[in-house]
């Protein structure tokens, strides 16, 4: 089976004033490090938090004392895993030997159709 496995990082920026700062920082070196683990299939989106008082979703990201904490959406397709589990754990392996030290939680995992070509591709 073909799954897509969705992922929340919690990434710290130093030495950043302003939320959007924060954000385009987080996402470029998260980017960077999957591309130098030739991981550039990975998809990497700032996270959405719902409003503790509304339920409206806002960027995932805190500043304090000029430390961010951004919360990224890291997204893999998984090919030819035998059950969610099996493709949970390979997604967690697979992307956390790339960002070694960020902490990482599955939060969802799609059952996708299987495409000849897209596994030809992998």
């Amino acid at each position: 089976m073909n799954y897509l496995v969705a992922m929340e990082a919690a990434w710290l920026v130093r030495d950043v004033e302003d939320i959007d700062d924060a954000i385009g920082v987080a996402v470029s070196e998260a980017g960077k490090r999957l591309n130098e683990s030739d991981m550039d299939y990975v998809e990497v989106e700032v996270g959405a938090t719902g409003c503790p008082a509304c339920g409206e979703p806002f960027d995932s990201a805190f500043i304090a004392a000029d430390t961010a904490l951004v919360g990224l959406v890291l997204e893999i397709d998984i090919f030819n895993a035998e059950s969610v589990e099996h493709a949970q754990r390979i997604a967690k392996s697979e992307v956390g030997g790339a960002l070694r030290d960020v902490p990482l939680k599955v939060i969802e995992v799609f059952e996708t159709e299987e495409d000849d070509d897209a596994e030809a591709e992998a």
